[in-house]
Order: structure tokens, then sequence, then C-alpha cells
């Protein structure tokens, strides 16, 4: 029999002109740079959002706005507070998490947020205050749920922990392009304002008119309180030097009001001692001569 013929003709190799002509892909890009030509879903950031136990019904409802503004967010339930925090690092790897954002209730009075990067680090704790949600304030603005927000951050993040701290809430609030759950366009922007060492989160609408801002909410104030260097754990690497915990602001306070009541009530003995028994005692010459 002869020998069958090749059905397939080999492949000629490309010569070495032609493969240095074909186009090369860049070694690295921005963060903030995406492919064009593709639709897909590159930046896969999930956020998880859980609190602790004792939480108030104020902070409950801050949790939920920030969730229903960010689509990437996935809930779940509350923390044990006697539990170490690392355990939220397996948590977030079971959801497919890989940012934690976690409410900290202390005393059912005081409110803390972790904002972390399960992966390489770093977390951050905020001691929120002066808080207000959006069914408190009853502002004008509103914006389609699910949409992409501008994130505008004033020019005073340039020391090197509050770079840090602004690239770790870029990426945590930030709704990446294509997500499934978002909508491809921006109409609100996130605001984060460095004033008196603290950041003050303001959350606008943008009007398709003229392009003015109408705040929607909610409105807090974070005050970082130190930077670990892993997640949720690790060694410090920065702290606030001016922060003070509310136990101690309250003591203080209490204090001061008890000091006041001590000065009033010496206040109050030394005028007793001062005054006459009889004020309206009339003297001797005004007797003689209405007598």
């Amino acid at each position: 029999m002869g020998k069958r013929k090749r059905s397939q003709q080999e492949a000629v190799p490309e010569s070495e002109e032609e493969q240095d002509t074909l186009p090369r892909l860049p070694l690295s890009r921005p963060s903030d740079q995406y492919n064009k030509n593709k639709g897909k879903w590159i930046n896969q950031q999930r956020v998880l959002v859980l609190c602790s136990r004792g939480m108030g019904a104020r902070e409950r409802h801050l949790m939920e706005d920030l969730k229903s503004l960010m689509p990437h967010t996935r809930a779940e339930t509350k923390h044990d507070t006697k539990s170490d925090l690392k355990a939220l690092n397996e948590v977030a790897e079971i959801r497919n998490c890989n940012k934690v954002l976690y409410f900290e209730s202390r005393k059912h009075m005081d409110l803390f947020m972790w904002v972390s990067d399960i992966a390489r680090g770093p977390s951050v704790k905020f001691h929120i205050i002066c808080m207000h949600t959006m069914d408190e304030l009853k502002l004008s603005g509103n914006c389609l749920k699910g949409s992409r927000p501008l994130l505008k951050f004033s020019p005073d993040f340039d020391a090197p922990h509050w770079m840090l701290i602004k690239e770790l809430l870029v990426q945590t609030f930030g709704t990446p392009h294509h997500h499934p759950k978002s909508q491809p366009f921006f109409d609100h922007v996130f605001t984060f304002t460095l004033l008196d060492n603290k950041i003050w989160f303001r959350n606008y609408q943008i009007l398709e008119e003229d392009g003015e801002l109408s705040e929607i909410g909610p409105r807090f104030v974070m005050n970082p309180v130190k930077i670990l260097d892993n997640s949720f754990s690790g060694m410090t690497l920065w702290e606030n030097p001016k922060f003070k915990t509310p136990s101690s602001v309250r003591s203080f306070n209490k204090m001061l009001k008890a000091d006041k009541a001590v000065t009033t009530n010496k206040q109050r003995g030394a005028k007793a001692a001062r005054q006459d028994d009889n004020p309206y005692k009339r003297s001797k010459l005004l007797e003689t001569i209405y007598d």
C-alpha cells in the first residue's frame, strides 16, 4: 500500500521581521485605565459590609444607606464582639470579597468603622461622628440606584498617611467599571474633604440642567484613629496623636460639670453669708422722724 498523503500542510513559521511588527501589550498600566476594546468586568472589587452586635438604629440606617449607594457590596450577618477581628478575613474570603467595611459599636453609643484590604493590607480604623442618614435629612437630591459615583478629594491629602487612606477609600467606595449591578454612567459625587484632621463625607447629585450639585445624603465625619500594616492586625504604621477616646471625653466633661456644681455651691454659700438677716430693717433716725 502507498503512503497516505497529509491532508493538512505544515504551518510555515513566521519570519522574525513579521513577529516584530505585531503590537505588544504594555507591561504595566495605571489602575484607573481600562481596556476600551473589552466590555468585560476586569476590576472585580467586592466589599464585605457588616456590623457588630449592639448597633443603634441610626448607625444601622447609615450602614444600609452606604450599601444602597455601593452596588459592589455584599452583606453579612452581625459579627460577635467577643471574637477576634481576624476572623473577618476568613469570612471575606468565603464570600469572595477583597475589601471589608466593618462597623463596630462600643457601649451602644460610640461607632467605629474599619476599612481593610484583606489581601495585602493595610487596615484603617475611624471614629464616626456627626452622622445623619438619608431618611433623617430628607434632602432634595436623588440618584439612580446602582449608578457609579465620582470620587472627589480635597487637595490636602498630600501627607503619606493621608495618601494611603485616600487610596484605600478609592478602592473601597469606587464602583468598578462594567460591574454587573452598576449603571454605565455617573450621576452623583462622593466628596471627601479634609478639615481639622478629619474627613467629612458628603454625597451630591449632579443635576442635568446646569451641572450644579444637590445633596442627597448621608453625612458623617471620619476621625482616623490608626493604620495597621495588615488586615485587622500587624504593626501600627500611624496613630493619630490628637485622637481622644470618647470615654475620656465624657469623663472629662463630667468632671467639669462636677467642678462647676461645687463652685456654684460655694458661691451660693458665700452669698448667703454676706446677706443681712433683716435687709429691710429701718434705722433709728428714720424711726424718730416717722414717729
